[in-house]
């Protein structure tokens, strides 16, 4: 049995085949996924699977070289953002590119993954951009 906190079989394979440079979006749960995208769906209620318990989740298997937020994020101030900042500040996700909503948008439909969470803050969105741990 695994010795980290991520359980999700799918997430967890998803982030083990992720190579440098790769992205992986968490999404609130009003986040647009695009159709050519694979969805890892954690959303069971409003709230419920939150995007900071699965942040810090997938931040235990996944090295981080980046990410990328909203401007929207930085306007609106959900509360999720306080623990982006703190996760920034301790180097856990890397520099940060800032994005209008829509570009951020596009930008998903780049991504490996999208795991949709139950989060009802809107703009609770971040895009990681996978680095390498050697």
């Amino acid at each position: 049995m695994k010795k980290t906190a991520l359980l999700n079989i799918a997430l967890s394979r998803t982030i083990a085949g992720l190579g440098h440079g790769d992205i992986l979006v968490i999404g609130d749960a009003g986040l647009p996924v695009p159709k050519e995208v694979e969805l890892i769906d954690l959303a069971l209620t409003p709230g419920t699977v939150d995007f900071v318990t699965t942040l810090r989740t997938v931040l235990s298997e996944m090295q981080v070289d980046r990410h990328a937020l909203a401007e929207e994020m930085l306007v609106r101030l959900p509360p999720a953002l306080a623990e982006v900042e703190r996760l920034t500040e301790a180097g856990e996700l890397g520099e940060r590119t800032l994005l209008t909503h829509e570009a951020f948008k596009r930008l998903s439909r780049q991504a490996r993954v999208l795991v949709r969470t139950g989060e009802c803050q809107p703009y609770s969105n971040i895009a990681l951009i996978a680095g390498v741990v050697f």
